[in-house]
């Protein structure tokens, strides 16, 4: 059995699409379709049943994913490790949103580089959600970090952690609230604050409001920049209120530059998931990464 009619196969069974898989592949979508109708007559029986949007494996496909995926990826592991000048060390692309990448993760990661030349070599990128999920699709990236859950069979999500979201300001906006004003009367006392967000949609803002005040903000953006860190040092300086994950704005916290406008029963949260492609796992060097990451994040609630 041809094993390239195989790694198409693969492809089409963990990305549930033709078309994805042939963007993945980087063939024409009739060159994939060719070669899974060539391996269906050599099996004997279909291996995929054809929808509406993309595919679904038969009983068939299920059992030749099941036998043929671990060994590709063992076949990709060999060749990749053979591309390195020393096959001991390993690079990582690891990628993420910045913040938390930079200020959580790469922190847990640099304990694998090793100080022997025997450790892993990092790579890091930054993105969005679905810029870093589009590029560890396409092979880009072996480890990513996003607060969105992917679809299909493609990739494989863990739960990280929970980062707690809380709204702060710089204590003369605070002051000129109130203690115990914001609680009493709700989101009526900061609509007219100036806020400090990382989009012109206020995602952050917008979040906690719906989930501590159950409305919608009034307020539009005073300072704008893509960079929740950026955000805590304008917010520092007083340019107005905004909402930060409460790992980034301890130290600031504790120092009395940045004030928590409210303490809700049950503060706003969200989740972080550990993302790879279906079956990279099995590559000792992705897994030990991914075990590393679960374990530092056990210690960062």
């Amino acid at each position: 059995m041809d094993l390239a009619l195989l790694r198409t196969f693969v492809t089409v069974h963990r990305a549930g699409s033709f078309t994805r898989a042939a963007a993945l592949l980087g063939l024409s979508q009739p060159a994939v379709t060719s070669q899974i109708r060539t391996l269906e007559r050599q099996v004997g029986r279909p291996l995929f049943l054809r929808q509406a949007r993309g595919v679904t494996p038969t009983t068939t496909g299920e059992e030749l994913a099941h036998k043929a995926a671990p060994h590709l990826d063992a076949l990709v592991e060999i060749a990749e490790a053979g591309l390195d000048k020393d096959s001991s060390v390993r690079t990582l692309h690891l990628a993420g949103p910045p913040e938390f990448t930079a200020e959580r993760a790469l922190p847990a990661l640099t304990a694998l580089t090793g100080d022997d030349g025997h450790g892993l070599a990092l790579r890091a990128s930054f993105g969005n959600a679905e810029e870093v999920l589009e590029g560890l699709a396409a092979g880009h990236h072996d480890l990513a970090i996003t607060t969105a859950r992917p679809r299909g069979a493609l990739l494989t999500a863990t739960p990280l952690c929970d980062e707690e979201h809380v709204l702060v300001a710089a204590p003369r906006w605070a002051a000129r609230i109130g203690p115990g004003k914001l609680r009493r009367k709700g989101a009526s006392m900061v609509e007219n604050l100036p806020v400090v967000e990382v989009h012109e949609s206020l995602p952050l803002v917008s979040r906690y409001w719906a989930a501590v005040f159950d409305s919608r903000p009034a307020a539009s953006g005073t300072v704008i920049v893509p960079d929740l860190r950026a955000v805590l040092a304008c917010v520092t300086t007083g340019a107005g209120l905004a909402v930060l994950p409460r790992y980034l704005c301890t130290a600031a916290l504790k120092s009395g530059e940045v004030v928590a406008l409210l303490e809700p029963a049950v503060p706003p949260l969200r989740t972080y998931f550990l993302v790879v492609r279906t079956g990279t796992l099995a590559m000792p060097h992705i897994a030990r990464a991914h075990e590393w990451l679960l374990r530092a994040a056990a210690k960062w609630m």
